[in-house]
């Protein structure tokens, strides 16, 4: 290649032929060619195309698996006539502080209203009674308000929850739950027949 001196030369000699090939020099590229965009738009438009496709298949799998895939949770659990829980009930209750360690057995009654708004339990082991109010269903479970109304020995706590529902047979599943004088969480299960 020329050298820049040499370039020079060759204009100064006067004869306007440059002893190199180039005549012209832009200070701007070249215009693009667009002959390659229009490849490059298709290409772009099928992997769209293509995409959404995929989405569309994955989304629909998912959904095919959720609705009728195997699931893990249990049997639904259908919400009890309340008339179900109507009745006299009795049953032996184990209590168990918050660490799990056993308390004590007693012995319970309990006698729930038709229409299983009210009741009434008597803890015949320790010879206290009290009234039940219902506070909230859950499903099958009902779970009532304890408030104490005879306690001759000072031996029960003075408000209580329990929840019922029902069992396999043709019993109820009962849990009292109370907290101490002293503040410990006291839990007791049983069956009532």
């Amino acid at each position: 290649m020329d050298t820049a001196a040499e370039l020079r030369a060759g204009e100064e000699d006067g004869s306007g032929s440059s002893p190199t090939p180039v005549r012209q020099m832009s200070l701007w590229p070249p215009p693009r060619s667009n002959r390659h965009s229009g490849k490059r738009r298709r290409r772009f438009t099928r992997l769209a195309v293509v995409t959404f496709a995929l989405v569309l298949v994955a989304g629909g799998t998912a959904a095919a698996w959720t609705l009728w895939g195997p699931s893990d949770e249990g049997p639904t659990t259908v919400t009890s006539d309340p008339e179900e829980f109507a009745g006299s009930w009795s049953g032996r209750m184990n209590q168990v502080d918050t660490d799990g360690r056993p308390v004590a057995e007693w012995d319970a009654e309990v006698r729930i209203e038709d229409g299983a708004e009210r009741g009434t339990s008597s803890w015949t082991t320790f010879s206290c009674s009290g009234t039940l109010e219902l506070s909230a269903r859950d499903g099958d479970r009902l779970v009532y308000t304890y408030t104490e109304i005879a306690d001759p020995d000072e031996r029960c706590v003075d408000e209580a929850e329990l929840t019922l529902w029902p069992d396999s047979g043709p019993g109820l599943n009962a849990e009292w739950a109370s907290i101490t004088s002293e503040g410990t969480r006291m839990v007791s299960t049983g069956t009532l027949d």
